[in-house]
């Protein structure tokens, strides 16, 4: 039997242990005949299961240990219900074996539903949703987006993309231009306001729900660079948006966080600059990400969007003169490839 059927048989006999103290803690009766089906997977090993029964639903975290650890996730969570966010609540963990039981918070993500006529209001209520987790004091235990988590991140395009999966090793001037480049990008990151950061603030991770948007996929959240978040949000891996229009949410988001006291830069366009900046690096890292779930995990579907992170880094080396070495890098490695 497959691994993951294990898992699957260990994870409905643990509901069958659970959901019957659940429905009488809640006050919903005996627990009724119920459907158990996939809901989605990600880039990573969790795994999520829709319980269905008489009207109600459930979500199921599988999150199999030691490649997860569901302990990030229900911190997490707490600390953005704190704020008033729309967050998964956890109705049963058993954090040992990595099973989570959460309320459902929809079917629909902005990615299913998201276009150019109501990207607008969509994105009103995300830009609230991250301003609030924003203002959350710096008080709880978590990591920081230091000096050693941003070269690591950047690390992975390196040797997950360009060794791995183009198979060029990079010579000495290019190893010289990827050092200078590196150091820029942490420098900018680490010169900005902190604040708490999501790290995959994206639609794909924001659900139609009520209040909108619920948010997921918060377990790595730390404390780091104000403009990540809103970056993320708009240069999305699955779907692209006209240059403008990031300017102007972008601008939209940076007044309504100096109203709200988030520590933005004080000039606009230092702010957009920043914004830019903190994008490049994580498309790179994005880019070595994907590299890896398709050379280390089996999974070469995110490869095919590369080439939209390619796509918005080459937007920004266009109107940002000090990447220029970056683009030079790049042109050299396109010109490497058979």
């Amino acid at each position: 039997m497959p691994d993951e059927d294990v898992r699957l048989k260990l994870l409905e006999n643990w509901l069958d242990q659970q959901l019957p103290e659940l429905f009488a803690e809640q006050g919903w009766g005996a627990v009724p005949a119920a459907t158990l089906t996939s809901a989605s997977s990600d880039a990573s090993f969790r795994r999520y299961f829709r319980w269905q029964g008489a009207g109600r639903s459930l979500i199921v975290m599988d999150a199999p240990p030691p490649q997860e650890d569901c302990r990030p996730f229900v911190k997490v969570a707490h600390l953005l219900a704190e704020a008033r966010l729309n967050v998964p609540q956890i109705l049963a963990a058993d954090l040992e074996h990595g099973f989570l039981l959460l309320n459902d918070l929809g079917r629909q993500t902005y990615l299913d539903v998201i276009n150019a006529e109501n990207a607008d209001a969509l994105f009103v209520d995300a830009m609230q949703a991250l301003l609030a987790f924003q203002q959350l004091p710096p008080t709880t235990p978590l990591s920081s987006y230091d000096d050693t988590l941003l070269r690591r991140e950047l690390q992975l395009f390196p040797e997950w993309y360009v060794q791995r999966h183009l198979q060029i090793e990079l010579n000495e001037q290019q190893q010289a231009q990827w050092q200078r480049v590196s150091q820029l990008l942490i420098d900018s990151a680490l010169a900005q306001p902190k604040v708490l950061v999501h790290r995959d603030f994206m639609p794909r991770n924001l659900m139609l729900s009520e209040p909108n948007p619920g948010v997921l996929d918060f377990q790595d959240a730390v404390y780091g660079p104000v403009t990540y978040d809103i970056t993320c949000l708009f240069k999305d891996a699955f779907l692209s948006w006209p240059d403008a229009r990031v300017r102007g949410w972008l601008e939209q988001y940076w007044q309504q966080a100096r109203a709200a006291g988030v520590p933005v830069q004080a000039e606009c366009e230092d702010f957009l600059r920043a914004s830019d900046l903190m994008g490049v690096q994580r498309h790179l890292k994005v880019i070595g990400i994907f590299a890896r779930i398709c050379h280390r995990d089996g999974k070469p579907k995110y490869l095919g969007d590369v080439p939209r992170f390619f796509s918005y880094i080459e937007a920004v080396i266009a109107r940002r003169p000090e990447l220029v070495e970056l683009g030079e890098l790049l042109a050299s490695l396109s010109q490497a490839q058979p």
